[in-house]
């Protein structure tokens, strides 16, 4: 049902206040076709009427809260309107809307192109945090000259997870994850007898899984029990693979480092050898962290025999290692000292680096000890070599590649 109003006849303050006092109950709603137009007409038709102008302040407060009543505009938006009126009251038309659609719908600033690169880059580094992703943007443009990502080194990091959830974006990337079964702690707390026998092993939490009964690979952090001399050609292999000096050598409680034979080799090289404290489970984070964040997101958690052992760590000193120190950004913490005194460490966008980039800003302080014939230059321009997408690229091919020796399919016996 609808109702014309002819609200003319109200011409005192007091008439106005009646009306309110008996209609407080009443909404007003537009009918079709009455729009922003129509309201101001109103507005200026009742300010006018009742010289709003030498109106007193209860006198203005009685007719403010009619033309919100009436108009079902907002308080703030009211007190706005009749401003404009004041100013502009001498005008053919004192009140009129000021905005209209645009005339062309907003230029995007990042394209479909733009977000197809960042589906490759994304892919090629396995989803990393936001901030690494941005700083490998700056970096193909300003460091590797690649005019294609002119836009996207401008990208902050809050717009590229925008991007991420855009429908373009979701449509070139699709993913799958299986769920993962409950693995529940199963087992016998008590010491290790291997009684001179091999394959009683001492393993850290970096484990490939088992498969009917046999073991898998562990990285790293795996040792026969009975076979703890196989561990030093691995730790030395690592040593070596590090440009800089070794200082110190930190590891948990673990038997497979904490022994007389590691303990003489780190002697015989002038590292100092710490190990974690009781019940201070930040000694050795970093190192747990680099477990899930690089370990297990690249080599999963199946099952991987023990036999291809040689081809993972061919595969870990030939390309990962090199892609992971010069082309992969990580965050390093920034310590705040907070309102109490603490140091409190925290990571910002700008920390995203790559460790050769941290590795160059320690150097630029004195804090590195290169090794003899080993010098920044060289490793700069061994990272130049090619770019990051491409590094990432050549890693993500050379990981197809040993999977595949994972999982060929088994042939059927015939009968």
């Amino acid at each position: 049902m609808v109702i014309n109003m002819d609200e003319t006849k109200l011409r005192t303050i007091a008439q106005l206040q009646e009306f309110l006092d008996a209609t407080p109950e009443v909404k007003f709603t537009l009918a079709a076709g009455v729009g922003d137009a129509q309201r101001y007409e109103h507005i200026s038709r009742v300010l006018k009427r009742f010289e709003y102008r030498q109106c007193g302040k209860h006198d203005r407060g009685v007719v403010l809260a009619y033309l919100r009543h009436t108009s079902g505009y907002s308080r703030p938006q009211i007190t706005r309107l009749v401003a404009r009126w004041q100013e502009n009251r001498l005008a053919p038309v004192p009140l009129a809307k000021r905005y209209r659609a645009p005339a062309a719908p907003f230029t995007r600033k990042y394209t479909a192109v733009d977000v197809a690169l960042l589906v490759e880059v994304d892919r090629a580094n396995e989803d990393v945090c936001g901030p690494a992703i941005a700083h490998l943007l700056r970096r193909a443009y300003t460091v590797y000259g690649d005019k294609d990502y002119e836009r996207l080194a401008g990208l902050s990091v809050a717009h590229l997870y925008n991007l991420r959830k855009s429908a373009g974006y979701q449509k070139l990337r699709v993913s799958f994850t299986k769920t993962r079964s409950v693995c529940n702690s199963i087992g016998v707390r008590k010491a290790p007898r291997p009684n001179g026998r091999a394959g009683w092993v001492r393993i850290d939490s970096v484990h490939q899984g088992d498969l009917d009964g046999l073991k898998g690979v562990y990285h790293i952090t795996c040792v026969d029990s009975v076979s703890e001399a196989y561990l030093l050609p691995i730790l030395q292999a690592v040593i070596a693979q590090f440009p800089f000096e070794i200082e110190g050598f930190h590891s948990d409680n673990g038997s497979e480092y904490i022994n007389h034979k590691v303990a003489k080799m780190l002697e015989k090289l002038r590292i100092e050898q710490t190990k974690s404290r009781a019940r201070q489970s930040n000694d050795n984070a970093l190192a747990e962290s680099k477990n899930a964040s690089v370990v297990r997101k690249h080599m999963g958690y199946s099952h991987i025999p023990k036999k291809y052992a040689k081809p993972i760590n061919a595969f870990y000193e030939g390309v990962f290692n090199s892609w992971l120190n010069l082309h992969r950004p990580c965050l390093f913490a920034t310590e705040v000292v907070c309102d109490k005194g603490k140091v409190k460490k925290v990571y910002k966008n700008k920390d995203a680096k790559t460790p050769l980039e941290r590795l160059v800003q320690l150097n630029d302080r004195g804090l590195v000890k290169f090794k003899a014939g080993i010098t920044l230059e060289d490793l700069l321009a061994r990272a130049k070599e090619r770019t990051d997408l491409q590094a990432a690229h050549e890693m993500q091919k050379a990981k197809a590649d040993l999977f595949e020796l994972f999982n060929k399919p088994k042939r059927k016996l015939q009968t």
